[in-house]
């Protein structure tokens, strides 16, 4: 019995949980996990349901069957293999902090990913990468050859079938059009509380402010530089007696755990794009398992 997972996006009209659950009874499933939202603003409904196929039903003849609901109901839908693990892209220049927690939480089973390629504009992670058996290509970035490079990079997303981008503290600005191909499948980590403390050196424009939490924001990339739908946020206390070089060092460790878990929710299907915002399902049961404790 493989478990599935079915994801709905919709405009909000009676009738869409009964039609969903109905469905899927009558075609030998049984729902294990499911969350719903109905946006009043946007007028959106969101669900997302983990369930089994007890009778051996497919997912291609439960894509089929459920063809006529969706048209009914105006829904944006996808059934998932929950078993298949998300390929994805990791960027990162200078800064290793998220690279490397990411490839411990691959390694070790949690987060349950497929990386087929690291692409940085330097070399300094080349090493650490190749070591653990991943492909390695480092792409220079300058103003002449941005849309070259650009296109390299692309080039490698389609050639490894990649779903998802993650920019690890990869330092260099998107171009609109990449942006615009790969909405919703790049996802992005900034050093700062969002929406406060924007662009060049936040830790430091925090110090000098004062603040007393100092946090990371992962979100979904567009092309208004770090305006993308949140996915993920986080915080930790600071005090007047620590300095910037402190705010850095304490700022790593948020910064590394709020990006691992919108990563997560984006492999899981929990996350959804609701406009200028998103919707993040909880986990569900079992999803935060790993293969090795250690």
């Amino acid at each position: 019995m493989t478990k599935h997972c079915l994801t709905v996006a919709c405009p909000s009209k009676r009738g869409i949980v009964a039609a969903i659950s109905t469905y899927l009874a009558e075609s030998g499933c049984n729902i294990t996990d499911s969350a719903q939202f109905d946006d009043p603003q946007t007028g959106r409904f969101f669900m997302r349901v983990s369930f089994i196929s007890e009778e051996g039903t497919t997912l291609d003849q439960l894509r089929q069957g459920f063809v006529p609901i969706t048209e009914t109901l105006d829904m944006l839908t996808e059934f998932h293999d929950e078993t298949e693990k998300m390929k994805v892209v990791i960027m990162v220049s200078r800064f290793g902090h998220c690279l490397n927690d990411l490839l411990y939480r691959w390694r070790i089973g949690a987060l349950p990913i497929e990386i087929v390629a690291v692409i940085s504009n330097h070399m300094d992670y080349q090493k650490v990468v190749v070591n653990h058996d991943i492909p390695f290509h480092c792409i220079k970035v300058t103003k002449e050859n941005k849309p070259e490079a650009e296109a390299r990079i692309m080039a490698l997303v389609e050639e490894t079938g990649a779903e998802l981008i993650v920019l690890a503290r990869y330092m260099q600005v998107l171009s609109n059009e990449m942006c615009r191909k790969m909405s919703g499948r790049i996802i992005n980590i900034h050093h700062s509380f969002l929406p406060s403390f924007k662009g060049a050196n936040p830790y430091k424009q925090a110090f000098e402010r004062g603040v007393k939490l100092i946090g990371a924001t992962s979100h979904y990339v567009t092309a208004d530089l770090d305006e993308g739908p949140i996915i993920e946020q986080d915080i930790i206390r600071v005090t007047h007696a620590q300095s910037p070089e402190d705010y850095v060092s304490l700022g790593r460790d948020v910064e590394s755990q709020v990006l691992a878990r919108a990563i997560h929710a984006h492999i899981h299907r929990r996350a959804f794009l609701n406009g200028d915002k998103t919707v993040v399902f909880p986990a569900s049961p079992g999803s935060y398992a790993s293969e090795r404790m250690g």
